[in-house]
């Protein structure tokens, strides 16, 4: 009985040194992509532009919106990853905040920040899916039934 249950300590032990290396790695990577398009924008931004003409002038700007954007997403992953360690450090991480069971590895290697398992993930978006169905029919048949 206690070999057993050292098995399962040296298992869980196992696991959670893991994930915890997958997700510090990723936060590095995400970190130095985030730092490294900062400095971009910042370098880009301190250039005089030598812009000849409106349009020109748009491409810079669209180029410069995207920069932001992708900085911004890529942000917002290193707080979820943020938020995984912390989950980790309370012993929750890779437990499905839906149903509880075990968040299968191989999801969490793909998306190391997953809070359901992929059963209660696909549910909850087929359930998103039939609620934005039902509010767009709801509202077409507002402004298209003047039967009433």
């Amino acid at each position: 009985m206690a070999t057993m249950t050292k098995t399962k300590a040296a298992a869980r032990t196992s696991r959670y040194n893991e994930l915890k290396g997958m997700l510090e790695n990723r936060r590095r990577e995400l970190m130095s992509e985030v730092q490294g398009r900062i400095r971009d924008v910042r370098a880009e931004g301190g250039k005089e532009r030598d812009v000849l003409d409106q349009g020109e002038s748009s491409e810079v700007d669209i180029q410069e919106d995207i920069e932001l954007a992708l900085i911004q997403l890529k942000s917002e992953t290193l707080n979820k990853i943020d938020a995984a360690l912390s989950r980790l450090d309370e012993g929750s991480y890779g437990d499905c905040f839906e149903c509880g069971s075990e968040i299968a590895q191989a999801r969490l290697r793909a998306l190391p920040f997953a809070v359901r398992c992929k059963e209660c993930e696909e549910a909850r978006e087929t359930a998103e899916q039939r609620e934005r169905s039902a509010q767009r029919r709801g509202s077409s048949a507002f402004f298209f039934d003047t039967s009433n």
